[in-house]
């Protein structure tokens, strides 16, 4: 069950990920994000909001190991934790930044939990 679990949050990573690696425009949107005068955005979500989850999934379904599950938790927890600050201090749509939070933050316990003493 834990296995097949960690399979699904690396898989849903991806394709989070492939949002903004193929669909940055769509991803911006959809986080508020407004173009300014150059297309330096566009490469941002490529890069940050897509491709480094593409390849953070990826590598974790390849190196397969509860550590790596693991770390993957704490990089959700870390998005979580910059969410939840946003709500504080920057007053964001609260429904949208809590949705996004709460699944950062359901998917960092989990992987946390689940993985953190099976690490060999």
């Amino acid at each position: 069950m834990i296995t097949a679990l960690n399979v699904i949050a690396a898989l849903l990573t991806i394709g989070f990920g492939l949002f903004g690696f193929l669909a940055p425009s769509f991803t911006a949107s959809a986080l508020d994000l407004a173009p300014t005068d150059s297309n330096m955005g566009l490469s941002e979500m490529r890069a940050s909001v897509g491709g480094l989850f593409v390849v953070t999934g990826l590598v974790v379904l390849f190196l397969n190991n509860p550590m790596a599950y693991a770390m993957l938790g704490v990089v959700y927890g870390g998005a979580a934790l910059g969410r939840f600050v946003s709500v504080v201090l920057d007053n964001p749509p609260l429904v949208k930044a809590a949705t996004f939070g709460g699944i950062e933050l359901a998917l960092a316990i989990w992987l946390i939990l689940a993985n953190i003493n099976r690490a060999a």
